[in-house]
């Protein structure tokens, strides 16, 4: 890479000329050039003026609308070859026939357009692009995909109808192998048909930071029918691109409770086989950055994926880029578990070792667009600004004295009489063949397509080449099941919780822990799987309410419950899922308590998918993880046998080689589907041999408050149902519900009601300390009145109160120095301040109370929980009450989990 930066030197003395007025091709008509491509180029340029210097994407905003963007048509690869510029055209389609397209000054108006593709047999190119807001428009513009056809010279937009093309704003197109179009949309299209169904207004949600509306995949017919979504993200799923392979390559902001950065996705075109690919851990992957994003990729036919080096806001027009080896790493250092022991990174420069993204002046230049060709040539297509200076100035010469240009030698970017000359981005054809063949010092190792203009930058190219169409990948969508097609469901199956990365977490030992006689249900730890469900936020247009509707923290925004399903004793797990959501799981114990953390990943199934994962993953692990042929080994080899059942077992359920206990029970008793209740009944105990564990369950139809189900839901657990928990609605009324000891004739013994002790007043109405310092009233805060007492007392650190002349009031205690001796209060010279008496002011202090909850969850609440598990207030309390409050914590302890039950601001 040395050598060709040797060689790209002596060009960019060349290309010095042309910003000095020469020009770097003739323009005489030439042959076709052996090492041109005779194909056209399409690429997009930009007027740098327009965009006012700096037309940056960021990433957070992929509608994000520059202005200044030409779509440019060349007849080949070849600097003098001619040249059609296709936007007046497509300026003619977003505003109609008899529009005026030009602005006051005479001058096009500017348009925006980016997401360039090429089709299969190198007849069509495929884009975004958008018009510009203008004053006597009813409607805002959006991003709508437009194909050009140089078969017939025809520009198109993809969707014809006015109306149904403004519904969101369609980004990244690109062409499948069966003619279909995947692209990004804000239109949310499944998302929109799910809230009708769950009795909500429809709406597009906005990402997880709550600043846009959440960007996701999408698929479409060639003509704009047939539109559905395929991925379920909460935040953004942006540029696709097609692999070889036929998987769909995306880049996924993964922003479930904090910024994790941007991710490369894989996906099935039906919306299957969603599986995280490359890059959690390496966002750090260059040296001196820790905010490497993963997006705008495309991929080689040997299928290394390329990238340049993004950032949520670079402040640099350019980059570099790099090769991705997305088949042996998920992670730059992190190679998949059957080639661990490699000591290379996934991560190599494809063009300039000299690039620099760190130093004030990069002796590479900069990269700002990349195309590899698919003629098996290896060469590259690149916009390309090399770094050049300019030359000082003598001492006696004239303000407006014209500057030449110097090129980027060591020696003149180290002396700071040089500096560095603005920013000329042109198109560039590099041949690593030739750079062999002629040797480095030789030209021809790349050329020049355009020459580079100052004020004007080509910010993406493609050749319109015919390239291999892609294979057509395994679904794991099971078209034979039937009812989970018609009624909406997919399948998970996990094979162990207690498999994490490869080490067995079970309590005993796997064998020992999955065998009832040896370890009990009731000594297992992971008992339930819960699955949760995201909630839409809309935007303020929809449903406007203040950020209190979130509570405590905004961290997990608002979840809703589907379901639970019993663990088996292996740790394994096969249930039915609604499919087409965003969904989590939580490992819960006997008590419906969270065990571990949060999976704060979106899973999604389609329906009649079968997902299969092999276990869990701690946040802090780096090793492969929900991609399973980067994955060690289950700890769980299932069944030992055909035919019998798994050792001291029911010998009802027998079993087939390889199969998991919940495999077996699946095709034993049928499918397992989610309830709304924890429900246990021990199936596995041989009952020849032990007694089975007590069956038990805890129910909200048990109840004595307003249940966080609806009517329907609790005599029918379907795909659309959802618990769905607001504090004041679900939880405060718990506190009031009566829970009262009477004797035989009815008189009361003991008044166990939380709020006749956990209250500022008494039953004879007089003022007293609330029980434990804890006021469970439902009145409105007096610190927040957007919440309850309750709310705040729980959730919030608070002050230890004491009654003093009938009011309750903060405790003071004295403030004590490092000897336990009171200290008393001084002026700013240090003398003591007396009181009206003459006597030394003693400083006090307020006594803090620590709130007994925890947004973390049930296990970090245990100052609540105690006093009703073996403490003073057990049995106070039911078993499903408890639970309830449990799942509250667990999924975030928000005040509400319906944007729509929240007060309007």
């Amino acid at each position: 890479m040395r050598k060709l930066y040797r060689s790209l030197l002596l060009l960019s003395l060349l290309s010095a000329l042309a910003a000095c007025g020469g020009s770097v091709v003739s323009n005489e008509e030439q042959e076709p050039d052996p090492v041109v491509i005779d194909v056209p180029i399409a690429f997009i340029e930009r007027n740098i003026a327009i965009s006012e210097g700096e037309p940056l994407r960021d990433l957070r905003e992929p509608a994000q609308f520059i202005a200044g963007a030409s779509l440019k048509i060349k007849a080949r690869a070849n600097a003098s070859a001619p040249e059609i510029d296709l936007t007046p055209r497509i300026l003619t389609l977003m505003l109609g026939d008899d529009a005026l397209l030009e602005d006051e000054d005479g001058n096009p108006l500017a348009i925006d357009i980016k997401d360039l593709e090429n089709d299969y047999t190198g007849t069509r190119i495929i884009f975004a692009a958008r018009a510009p807001e203008l004053e006597d428009m009813d409607v805002l513009p959006t991003w709508n995909i437009y194909e050009y056809d140089r078969s017939i010279d025809e520009v198109r937009r993809i969707i014809a109808s006015d109306t149904l093309a403004e519904a969101g704003d369609d980004t990244g197109p690109v062409y499948l192998a069966d003619g279909r179009i995947v692209f990004s949309s804000t239109r949310q299209r499944g998302n929109q048909a799910r809230l009708l169904d769950e009795g909500k207004p429809q709406y597009a949600g906005l990402e997880e930071g709550l600043d846009v509306f959440a960007s996701v995949l999408h698929i479409m017919d060639s003509d704009g029918s047939d539109l559905r979504q395929i991925s379920f993200n909460q935040s953004h799923d942006l540029d696709p691109i097609v692999l070889p392979n036929g998987k769909i390559l995306f880049s996924r902001w993964d922003q479930v409770a904090s910024n994790k950065g941007i991710n490369l996705y894989q996906i099935n075109a039906d919306g299957s086989d969603l599986t995280l690919m490359y890059g959690r851990h390496s966002h750090d992957s260059v040296e001196g950055l820790d905010d490497v994003q993963y997006a705008n990729t495309s991929v080689t036919p040997s299928g290394q994926v390329l990238l340049g080096i993004n950032s949520f806001a670079n402040p640099l027009f350019g980059t570099n880029f790099v090769s991705i080896d997305i088949d042996n790493f998920v992670d730059n250092k992190t190679p998949i578990a059957s080639m661990q022991g490699m000591t290379e990174t996934a991560q190599q420069t494809v063009l300039f070792d000299s690039i620099s993204l760190l130093d004030e002046i990069s002796r590479g230049g900069y990269i700002n667009a990349l195309y590899p060709l698919w003629d098996g040539s290896g060469r590259i297509l690149f916009s390309w600004s090399q770094c050049l200076l300019y030359q000082p100035l003598p001492e006696d010469a004239a303000p407006d004295s014209e500057r030449t240009i110097a090129p980027c030698t060591e020696e003149n970017v180290l002396d700071p009489a040089f500096e560095q000359a603005p920013a000329v981005y042109g198109l560039w054809m590099f041949d690593p063949d030739l750079a062999t063949e002629k040797g480095a010092d030789s030209e021809e190792t790349q050329l020049p397509l355009t020459t580079g203009q100052d004020m004007f930058a080509v910010s993406e190219v493609v050749a319109m080449e015919s390239r291999p169409f892609p294979a057509n990948p395994e679904s794991s969508v099971d078209r034979s099941r039937q009812a989970l097609l018609d009624e909406g469901f997919g399948v998970l199956h996990i094979q162990s919780v207690y498999d994490f990365d490869g080490t067995d977490e079970s309590p005993f030992g796997l064998e020992a822990t999955r065998n009832p006689s040896q370890t009990p249900a009731s000594m297992r730890p992971a008992r339930f799987l819960r699955v949760v469900k995201s909630v839409s936020i809309p935007d303020d247009e929809v449903r406007d309410f203040d950020n209190s509707a979130f509570g405590r923290s905004n961290n997990q925004l608002m979840r809703e419950i589907v379901g639970y399903t019993p663990i088996q004793p292996d740790g394994s797990v096969e249930v039915a899922i609604v499919a087409n959501v965003p969904f989590s799981i939580s490992v819960v114990d006997a008590t419906g308590k969270r065990i571990g953390e949060r999976h704060n990943n979106w899973l999604q199934l389609m329906p009649a998918e079968q997902k299969n994962c092999i276990g869990c993953h701690s946040s802090d692990s780096t090793e492969p993880h929900g991609r399973i042929d980067a994955q060690a080994a289950s700890i769980n080899s299932g069944a030992p046998n055909t035919g019998v059942p798994f050792p001291d077992t029911n010998p009802a359920l027998f079993a087939d080689l390889g199969e998991t206990m919940a495999q077996t029970l699946s095709r034993v008793n049928g499918l397992a589907r989610l309830t709304s209740d924890i429900v246990f009944e021990d199936v596995w105990v041989d009952p020849v041999l032990q007694a089975p564990e007590p069956s038990f369950e805890y129910a909200y139809a048990d109840l004595e408050s307003p249940l966080p189900i609806t009517q329907a839901c609790a005599q029918n657990w379907t795909a659309i149902c959802r618990a769905v928990i607001n504090y004041p609605d679900h939880v405060a009324p718990i506190f009031a519900v009566a829970r009262t000891v009477t004797d035989e004739l009815g008189n009361v013994l003991q008044d166990n009601t939380c709020v006749a002790c956990h209250t500022p007043v008494d039953a004879a109405g007089m003022t007293q300390v609330p029980a434990a310092q804890l006021d469970l009233s439902a009145s409105p805060s007096p610190e927040n009145a957007d919440f309850l007492t309750s709310y705040r007392e729980l959730l919030f650190n608070d002050n230890e109160q004491e009654v003093i002349d009938g009011a309750l009031l903060d405790r003071l205690v004295p403030v004590l120095d490092q000897d336990g001796n009171p200290v008393f209060a001084r002026d700013e010279n240090g003398d003591l301040i007396l009181d009206a008496d003459g006597n030394p002011i003693i400083l006090t202090q307020t006594v803090g109370v620590s709130a007994s909850m925890r947004t973390q969850g049930a296990l970090a609440s245990e100052a609540f929980f105690a006093p009703f598990e073996g403490g003073s207030h057990q049995g106070y309390l039911s078993g499903a009450e408890l639970k309830l409050i449990a799942e509250w914590l667990d999924v975030g302890a928000q005040y509400y989990n319906n944007p729509f039950d929240a007060p309007e601001d």
